[in-house]
C-alpha cells in the first residue's frame, strides 16, 4: 500500500507543476543573482521567512532537500556557495532543479525517490537537511525522522515545516468544520473518493507527537520552533496558525 499511495501523489505533484502549482515555481535568474550577493530568504511553511541563524555556514556545506524539489531552495543554496543533493518523487519537479541547475551553470546530485523507503545515502552524509511542508502526504513519518538522523553528521541540522491538522477539520471556504482528525483517506473509502475527485493527492494529519515527538524519538534535539498561518483563506484572515517549522540537531 506504501508505493501505491505515494506513486499516485508523485502524479498529482506532476499535474499540480504543469497546473502552475505555486511550490513547483522555479526561482528566476534575478533572484539567484541576489542569493549569490548574500540578500536571500526561504520558506519551510506557506508565509514566514526561514531565521538565517538557523542555518549552518552554507560554504561547502553538504545540503539535502528532502521532497525539495521545484527549484526553490536548492539554487539558493547552491548560490550561498552549498553542495546540494535533492530527493523527490516528482518528475516535474526534479526537472525544475534540472532547468535552473542549467541555466545557473552549478551542479546538484538529483535522486528520484520515495522519502517513505529508506534514503539512497550513507551515514552521516549532510550538514543540513531542508524538508519543506510534504509530510502531510505520508501516513507514517517516524521513519522519515529517523532517516534524517541517520544521514546527518553529528552536529548536523534538519530544518522541517509541517502542519498540525487544523486545515483537514474545514471545508473547502474555512467556514465549517467537516470532517475529524485523523484525515486519513487510507483508512476511509469515501475519504479516499473525495481525496481524488478533488484533486487533493493522498493526505494525512499528524499530531505534534509525530511530528515534534517523532524527532525526539529518533534522537534529534529540537532548537527552535515557530508557527504560521495558511498563505491566504478564512483561518489566515482570523491569524490561525496552523504550521510549524522545526530546528533540530544531531548532538
Amino acid at each position: 500500500m506504501n508505493s501505491k499511495y505515494t506513486e499516485i501523489n508523485s502524479k498529482f505533484f506532476d499535474k499540480w507543476v504543469e497546473e502552475g502549482w505555486e511550490w513547483g515555481k522555479p526561482i528566476s535568474h534575478e533572484i539567484y543573482n541576489k542569493a549569490k550577493n548574500n540578500d536571500w530568504d526561504v520558506v519551510l511553511t506557506p508565509t514566514k521567512p526561514v531565521p538565517k541563524e538557523w542555518f549552518c555556514a552554507m560554504k561547502h556545506a553538504k545540503i539535502l532537500g528532502l521532497a525539495s524539489g521545484g527549484g526553490q531552495q536548492m539554487p539558493i543554496f547552491s548560490a550561498l556557495g552549498a553542495e546540494c543533493t535533492v530527493i523527490d518523487y516528482s518528475v516535474k519537479q526534479l526537472q525544475s532543479e534540472k532547468e535552473v541547475a542549467a541555466r545557473e551553470n552549478y551542479a546538484i546530485e538529483i535522486v528520484q525517490g520515495d522519502i517513505t523507503n529508506p534514503l539512497p545515502f550513507a551515514d552521516e552524509s549532510f550538514d543540513l537537511i531542508f524538508h519543506p511542508v510534504s509530510n502531510c502526504y505520508i501516513e507514517d513519518i517516524l521513519p522519515v525522522w529517523q532517516e534524517c538522523y541517520r544521514v546527518l553528521k553529528k552536529g548536523g541540522i534538519l530544518l522541517a515545516g509541517f502542519d498540525n491538522g487544523f486545515n483537514y477539520l474545514f471545508d473547502d471556504d474555512e467556514s465549517t468544520i467537516t470532517t475529524k482528525l485523523p484525515f486519513n483517506p487510507l483508512k476511509d473509502p469515501q475519504l479516499y473518493e473525495k481525496s481524488i475527485e478533488n484533486d487533493w493527492g493522498i493526505q494525512f494529519s499528524h499530531t505534534i507527537e509525530e511530528q515534534i515527538g517523532g524527532q525526539l524519538k529518533a534522537g534529534l534535539v529540537l532548537t527552535d520552533i515557530y508557527e504560521d498561518t495558511n498563505g491566504q483563506g478564512k483561518l489566515r484572515e482570523f491569524n490561525v496558525p496552523t504550521f510549524y517549522a522545526t530546528r533540530a540537531v544531531k548532538k
